[in-house]
């Protein structure tokens, strides 16, 4: 019978300079040195779509770039360290002429020399103000 080794979690300081340095790419575009591995993949599924990118994170902060319609603003939920990297969740508010529309996102990603090689993102979408308030109304959320 194989003997279980436990799995060392990745360093929660180490998780936490990665989230931010992560983060700021939704909302300032820009990459930090020896963020993202020079192969990293990215794997991005918003609704009802699925892409993936290969790069060093400028690939990665263009698309973001291009699908901006305004000022962004990012509220970090939480990061929890894994045994090969970190979880992430994170909400955008991005500030548009039309209004402002509000997307939720969950990451996955994976760590490797100190760096982000690997991204999977699950997004719920852009809402705008008047689906923010239907779902208020037809389903009020029992914790944030």
């Amino acid at each position: 019978m194989p003997v279980s080794q436990a799995l060392a979690m990745l360093d929660p300081r180490t998780a936490d300079r990665l989230s931010a340095g992560f983060h700021r790419c939704f909302s300032e575009f820009v990459v930090e040195p020896d963020l993202f591995s020079p192969d990293t993949f990215f794997d991005l599924l918003p609704p009802l779509w699925r892409f993936q990118l290969v790069g060093g994170g400028g690939t990665f902060t263009d698309q973001l770039r291009s699908i901006a319609q305004g000022p962004v603003e990012i509220a970090v939920l939480r990061t929890i360290p894994t045994a090969n990297g970190f979880v992430t969740e994170h909400v955008e508010t991005q500030h548009t002429p039309a209004g402002s529309f509000v997307a939720r996102r969950l990451h996955l990603c994976e760590v490797r020399d100190g760096r982000i090689c690997a991204v999977t993102t699950y997004c719920n979408g852009g809402w705008d103000e008047e689906l923010r308030v239907r779902h208020a109304a037809e389903a009020p959320m029992i914790r944030p």
